[in-house]
């Protein structure tokens, strides 16, 4: 009998221990997925799937977790609703490209597609947009459309068509890194990599360009390249381009695969990011225009920190900028005061010069640095970011500040402005003023 009593206490310890590490209990009625589970249950389903990328550890996650369940609850016998535990399941993140925490994704008609979940977080909007996902994927059945798909679909849209013509220009002449799909608008395999090579092209956009080239039409490149079967894909490498730069993709047919190996490849080439100062509504564009996130820095005026104080600064931003180069950010600065509408919206200045924040401007939101201005401090607090943690506010009127123009920095010290001389050769200092 004290056995008995031992061994059930044994087993009550370890259900606790397992459902501590766990979001979500075993009565939940959101199913935890793992990589053993996941591709039987959710890639190879007929069901559409809600899955939550968490990490047990993230305070966004823990908040989501009752609106999740909820949202479960209600679409139970609906729409199946899961959850991964990304912390534990560390590569299993990059097959999705998880960045951050939690990580919604709805995987509807075409699972090698799942759609970004970038609603509300609460049960109401979940569950408004996996209704929604459901309803297009039965209105597509009903007209006989299929998920899958003709290589110029709308959904190619960010693929770029090449022909023979522009194919010197867009390509050998860019400084980009280039993934060309060369294929038969016949062929079958062609027809089920059209939608991967679409969703590759949507993520990787601002990052890596992918093209697509008939190879039956354009017969000057494909026979140059020596393309002998459908599809084949050629890398040609980033900066300047000749026949050395051209080289066989020898990575996966998924999505992921794709993004995964061009970011890799990118990685080995991408320079660290300048750190461009902000003097106009151009120079704020090129440093931020389709950058996942924008970090900004406003630097003290140069007369209260002269060229050595503020070239310090701008070390600090160059090392950090090398570290996160991966990550392809945007990086600028600008001077206490120059930008005044830029400052107020990103509530900078309150606790003094230099200040940071980073801007998504995508989703209009940004997050203030509130720790020190330096390696350490800024690092800890773009880390932090990468995976999901400090808060975030909404750009006011969400839409990024009016820029004024101003003069870039010389490098120089900053000079006082010179007080004007007064003469005094007319002025009779006996008289008197009259009272």
């Amino acid at each position: 009998m004290a056995k008995k009593v031992i061994m059930r206490a044994v087993i009550g310890l370890f259900v606790l221990i397992a459902s501590a590490n766990c979001m979500y209990s075993s009565t939940s009625d959101v199913v935890e997925l793992t990589p053993n589970n996941f591709d039987k249950l959710v890639t190879n389903s007929d069901y559409i799937w809600v899955v939550e990328f968490y990490a047990p550890w993230c305070g966004h996650c823990k908040n989501l977790k009752p609106e999740y369940e909820k949202a479960a609850k209600a679409l139970k016998g609906i729409i199946k609703v899961g959850a991964v535990d990304v912390d534990e399941h560390k590569s299993f993140g990059s097959r999705f490209s998880i960045e951050g925490f939690p990580t919604i994704k709805i995987f509807g008609a075409n699972k090698n597609k799942p759609e970004s979940y970038n609603g509300a977080r609460t049960a109401d909007g979940i569950v408004t947009e996996a209704l929604r996902i459901a309803s297009k994927k039965a209105k597509e059945a009903l007209g006989g459309k299929s998920s899958g798909s003709d290589s110029k679909s709308k959904d190619s849209k960010d693929v770029v068509e090449l022909t023979d013509d522009n194919f010197d220009k867009l390509v050998m002449n860019s400084e980009d890194l280039w993934l060309v799909e060369f294929y038969a608008p016949w062929c079958g395999h062609c027809k089920n990599l059209a939608p991967i090579w679409a969703s590759a092209a949507t993520e990787l956009k601002g990052k890596v360009k992918l093209g697509a080239l008939d190879a039956t039409v354009n017969t000057v490149k494909s026979s140059q390249y020596e393309i002998r079967g459908y599809p084949t894909i050629k890398v040609f490498a980033p900066g300047k381009k000749d026949s050395d730069s051209v080289s066989e993709y020898d990575g996966g047919r998924t999505t992921s695969d794709i993004v995964n190996w061009a970011l890799d490849k990118l990685a080995e080439n991408v320079p660290a990011p300048e750190i461009l100062q902000i003097t106009s509504e151009k120079s704020m564009k090129e440093a931020c225009d389709e950058k996942p996130l924008c970090v900004i820095s406003v630097l003290p005026h140069i007369l209260d920190c002269q060229s050595k104080c503020r070239n310090d600064y701008l070390e600090i931003l160059r090392v950090l900028g090398e570290k996160y180069k991966k990550k392809m950010w945007g990086w600028a600065w600008a001077e206490a005061g120059a930008q005044p509408e830029l400052e107020e919206a990103l509530e900078i200045g309150g606790f003094g010069y230099p200040a940071l924040a980073v801007v998504n401007a995508k989703k209009m939101k940004y997050s203030l640095l509130r720790g020190s201005f330096s390696e350490d401090g800024i690092n800890s607090f773009l880390r932090d970011l990468s995976y999901g943690r400090g808060g975030t506010a909404p750009l006011k009127g969400a839409e990024l500040p009016k820029i004024l123009e101003t003069e870039a920095w010389d490098g120089k010290d900053g000079q006082p402005p010179q007080e004007e001389e007064i003469d005094l050769s007319d002025i009779d200092l006996n008289d008197k003023d009259e009272l």
